[in-house]
Parts: C-alpha cells; structure tokens; sequence
C-alpha cells in the first residue's frame, strides 16, 4: 500500500514512448504510477525501472468499468499526484473526412471521453500547496494535427483540436488552485510501431529503411523524426519548475514541421 506517495501516473506506460517516458521520470527520481492494459508488461516495466515506490495499475481506456476500478484503486491506496502524463489512444490515420456518426462515437469514446474520465480520477487526487511552492502538473500528448492540419490524418485533425480546446479549458478552470495543464503535440516519433511502419513503406517502394526515412524527413528543419528519449526529457521538462509559469500551451515536438506563427 501507498501512503499519501507524491507520484506521478503514465498512462499507456508500456507503449513504446510511455517506457521511454517512465525510465526518464524514475530515473530522475519520480516515483511512478504506471497504468496500460497489459498486467504482465506493467509487472516487467515497474521491475525495470530504478528507484523506490513505483506501482502499477490495470487501465483500460477504451472501457467504463475499467476506468472506474482504476479511479478507485488510486482512492484506496491514498495516493497523491503531482503530475499526470496522459497519452490517449491515437485515431487511425485516414483519409475519409466523414466517417459514419458510429464510428464517430467509438472514436470519441476511446481517445476523447474514456482518456477524459481518467484525467478527472487523477485530478481528484491532486492536492497542490502554493503556499508551500507544491504545484501539479498535468501534460497530455498530442499529434502535429492539433495545430497543421493533415490530409491523411482526417479524424485526429478534430480529435487532437478538442483536447487542445479541453487543454486550455482546464488550464482556466484549475490555474488558481496550482494545477497546470500543458500538451505535447509529437510530430513523427521513432516508437517501435512508428519503425515498423517506416519499414513497410520502404519494402513497398524497394528502398532501404534509411532512404524512406530520409525522404520522409526532407522537408523537417532539422531533418530527423524524433526519438522517445527525446519526448521523455520533454515530459519531464513540462513536469519540472520550468513550466511553473506555464499552462494552457501546445508545445510543438516536431523537429519544426509545423509552419504557424
């Protein structure tokens, strides 16, 4: 059992960037609350990681029981949250600008509204303290598309704008009691799955891995994809002092992709 543990959660903290994101934090000292749907992958990550504290928890995002039964979980065992790192499930890149109002449900439901309901169990247990300089921090990761739209991603275009739009929201409505709500918005991140897709691409145009990622890269300032280290030191950074005077904002993580002043 945990008592009144100042922690931060990760969601979706076996993914490819979760685990980057979780060995950045324990390795900086941050005891974790790791939750994704995979028990024994959780077991394995928390084993991994160093430092003292860390727990684990079962989530599924995309289901209402399970969201309660975490929401409870973290009431049961008294703990306390410093920070939330929340990674919502991802839409499926498409190119259909008009899907069907049931496939707009599901999507709402597993990357807006479930992702949501978890935020509200871990806000429910901030308990910031300014007068002692003890603030929370709340980061949600996001895609370039919450603020340049793309053609192939048509349905993440308006599911990243409304958590830009929650973002900024919940920055008004819980700036006075010292909780900061700030999103991340990734361009492409080289996760194991974002590889695989690289590769893929590669095969069926008859080149090396290395020559799609250079064509795919042509055209981004700094002419890279991302790396998961890289969006975990940026995690970090929103989580630390620095960004004591900062909420409401979308920081762009793109190698400069994005073009808007």
């Amino acid at each position: 059992m945990v008592g009144e543990a100042r922690m931060v959660l990760v969601t979706g903290a076996t993914g490819g960037i979760g685990t980057a994101v979780c060995h950045q934090l324990a390795g900086s000292g941050y005891p974790l609350v790791l939750a994704a749907r995979n028990e024994a992958k959780l077991k394995t990550l928390s084993d991994e990681l160093t430092g003292d504290g860390h727990v684990w928890l079962q989530l599924d995002m995309t289901n209402d029981q399970s969201i309660r039964q975490f929401g409870e979980e973290l009431a049961a065992r008294r703990i306390t949250l410093d920070g939330v790192v929340l990674m919502p499930p991802q839409a499926h890149s498409t190119n259909d600008p008009m899907p069907g109002a049931d496939a707009w449900r599901v999507l709402f439901q597993n990357c807006f509204i479930g992702p949501l309901e978890v935020l509200k169990a871990a806000i429910d247990r901030m308990n910031p303290d300014l007068v002692n300089g003890r603030r929370a921090k709340i980061v949600i990761i996001s895609g370039i598309s919450s603020a340049q739209v793309l053609g192939h991603y048509a349905t993440s275009n308006v599911l990243r704008c409304a958590w830009i739009g929650e973002a900024k929201t919940l920055a008004f409505a819980l700036g006075a009691r010292g909780i900061h709500v700030n999103t991340l918005s990734l361009g492409g991140t080289l996760s194991p799955w974002y590889r695989e897709g690289i590769e893929k691409r590669a095969d069926a145009a008859g080149i090396t891995f290395e020559q799609r990622l250079a064509e795919e890269t042509a055209n981004i300032p700094l002419g890279k994809y991302g790396e998961p280290a890289e969006v975990a030191v940026a995690v970090e950074g929103l989580l630390s002092r620095f960004s004591d005077h900062m909420t409401g904002l979308n920081v762009m993580h793109d190698g400069g992709f994005t073009r808007s002043y």
